[in-house]
Parts: C-alpha cells; sequence; structure tokens
C-alpha cells in the first residue's frame, strides 16, 4: 500500500480489480480545513475516467 506521497502522474496501478494510469494530480491546500490530493486516472483496460479526491 502506497501514500499520496508515491502519487505521480504517469503512475500506473491497480484499484478496483482494473488497472489505472494517473493522468492528473492535484495536491490542494486550502486557506481553510486540511490538505487533500485530487487524481484523475485513467482505465488502460475499458478507457473509463475517474475523478478521485
Amino acid at each position: 500500500m502506497g501514500s499520496t506521497t508515491d502519487i505521480k502522474n504517469g503512475l500506473c496501478f491497480r484499484y478496483n480489480h482494473d488497472i489505472f494510469k494517473v493522468t492528473e494530480f492535484l495536491h490542494v491546500k486550502p486557506g481553510k480545513g486540511p490538505a487533500f490530493v485530487r487524481t484523475k486516472m485513467k482505465s488502460l483496460t475499458t478507457g473509463k475516467v475517474l475523478d478521485n479526491t
């Protein structure tokens, strides 16, 4: 299991029994509240794109 520091654009990994590639990665630090990571992942088998926060 990796952490958020391991995520980079172009990284391929297995998620929900499918292989995904990270197409967008953004570390958001809002003025109020904790920081979070926003990713856009594309399935290499189906071509479906997922937004994950």
